[in-house]
């Protein structure tokens, strides 16, 4: 029989890009602050992390995930289904549905397990899910164990999406999927738009907001409460692991649904709940950010006044108003050599290759924390000129 290990020895690429000195992946850090990290003993300005807060080292943070250990212990060593669910994984979905103005929330183990366990259990294989294009993975894997048929739209091209529409029987059950923040061009879903088509063809439309919630919106609700289209959103779904400091993810929406999601969906019955510590860290984060809009509106100034640098200098940047924020560079390995100069430089970006983006369409992701200083956003400026320049980018 044919070896199944042979594609594994036949696939180079990650050594290769190690022997040319290019490789963008798995990094180690040392230590961290949050704002600046230790590579290679060297310190770096972390310009890479989805941290937006700054919460993981706040001390309200750390102090509630603390205590969380000392009374519960470090795991809760099985299942929502069976024996992992604690109090505080009731307080936390609780708060939450609040928060997120719906009627129920489940908190689970990842964000991207959140998403399969959503769409795994409420397709069915002759549902239609409506994307975008650019829809994270974790959205594309929970609609493929659904075996529903999937129909793709071009990135936010809202014509593209009600064409789809219009072309399905309407004895079909159908859902518009969508990021509300896109994870890598930071891109905002034109939720508006998608909101009146779902009311003219009596879809539904569910949002997946990791990176919009905590940081888009009046109150951090998210990217529905920035376009104020919150009611029309029938599902939102999310993650700890961005704003609220921690790891694991929430699915809200009707009663009726998260509740046929918990008895269906697999990879909440079949994976360990998450951590006490987690929990613990989660809810805290939410109390500071319902609390305190100051971290949320920092963020955006430290967004806008790196954006402005940036276009300054003669970058081509994303112009959509949120956390990630692109530096267009094109060609892949000028992309790659322009990341490693700007690591050597004291700064930490994100290189972004196919298939995440097109061929010649490479970008630095960059995103920021609403407690990297104004000196940090300089320094990084800074040091874009000097590697752009170099680079024969600006």
């Amino acid at each position: 029989m044919a070896d199944l290990f042979k594609r594994c020895r036949d696939y180079t690429a990650s050594n290769d890009a190690k022997a040319m000195g290019f490789y963008p992946y798995f990094l180690t850090i040392s230590d961290s602050e949050g704002t600046e990290v230790i590579i290679d003993g060297k310190p770096r300005l972390m310009l890479g992390s989805n941290n937006y807060l700054g919460l993981t080292t706040h001390p309200k943070v750390r102090e509630a995930a603390a205590a969380a250990i000392h009374q519960f212990g470090t795991s809760c060593s099985g299942s929502r289904f069976l024996n992992g669910t604690l109090v505080l994984h009731e307080m936390l979905e609780e708060r939450l549905a609040g928060f997120l103005r719906k009627e129920a929330a489940a908190v689970l183990t990842t964000g991207y397990q959140t998403n399969l366990a959503m769409l795994g259990a409420l397709m069915q294989r002759d549902d239609v899910a409506v994307m975008d294009i650019s829809n994270h993975a974790s959205i594309y894997e929970g609609v493929m164990i659904s075996r529903c048929r999937i129909r793709r739209y071009e990135h936010l091209n809202v014509t593209g999406c009600e064409e789809i529409l219009a072309g399905i029987k309407p004895e079909k059950s159908t859902a518009i999927i969508t990021d509300g923040v896109f994870s890598m061009e930071g891109d905002l879903a034109p939720l508006p738009e998608l909101a009146e088509l779902k009311r003219r063809f009596g879809t539904r439309l569910i949002v997946d907001d990791a990176h919009g919630l905590g940081t888009m919106g009046a109150t951090g609700r998210g990217t529905a409460e920035h376009f104020g289209v919150e009611d029309d959103v029938d599902i939102v779904s999310g993650t700890f692991s961005k704003s609220f400091a921690s790891l694991g993810g929430v699915v809200a929406g009707p009663a009726a649904v998260i509740d046929y999601i918990k008895h269906h969906g697999r990879s909440l019955i079949y994976s360990a709940s998450m951590t006490p510590p987690a929990v613990a860290a989660a809810l805290a984060s939410l109390d500071l950010m319902e609390n305190d809009p100051e971290p949320r509106e920092r963020l955006h100034a430290n967004v806008r006044r790196m954006r402005e640098g940036l276009v300054q200098l003669g970058f081509k940047v994303g112009t959509a108003e949120t956390p990630v924020l692109p530096v267009y560079v094109g060609e892949e390995m000028r992309m790659l050599a322009f990341w490693k100069t700007l690591l050597e430089h004291g700064v930490y970006t994100n290189a972004v290759l196919p298939p995440a983006v097109a061929p010649d369409d490479t970008l630095i992701r960059t995103s920021f924390m609403a407690s990297h200083s104004n000196e940090q956003i300089d320094r990084a400026l800074d040091a874009f000129a000097t590697v752009g320049k170099m680079a024969n980018l600006i």
